[in-house]
């Protein structure tokens, strides 16, 4: 692997997740602009559900409860999983943490 695969690489991580983000922006547009129908494709005109408010507070929503879950998840079953080791450390103030240096 030289210069060129390399500059290739960083070209490519660089540009696919503009790609990605330009496709779901033109996709929510669409899917704003034109609406939802239902899964039977039956077009008649009373079937079409506007994408705002009902999509964006059910996607909302579902996002906090997520995120409330995994929130709950971490405080009740592992509460130490975001702590460091050296905070069970009894504290004396004539010793010095060996992760403190002078510079």
């Amino acid at each position: 692997m030289d210069n060129p695969t390399l500059k290739r690489f960083f070209v490519l991580h660089y540009i696919l997740p503009l790609i990605i983000v330009s496709l779901t922006m033109l996709h929510i547009i669409i899917l704003h602009d034109k609406g939802s129908t239902n899964p039977l494709a039956v077009c008649t005109k009373q079937d079409f559900v506007k994408f705002y408010p009902y999509f964006v507070i059910k996607d909302i929503l579902g996002f906090l409860s997520l995120v409330g879950f995994l929130s709950i998840l971490t405080i009740f079953f592992y509460p130490n999983l975001l702590g460091h080791p050296d905070n069970y450390i009894k504290a004396d103030p004539l010793i010095t943490p060996k992760h403190i240096v002078p510079e």
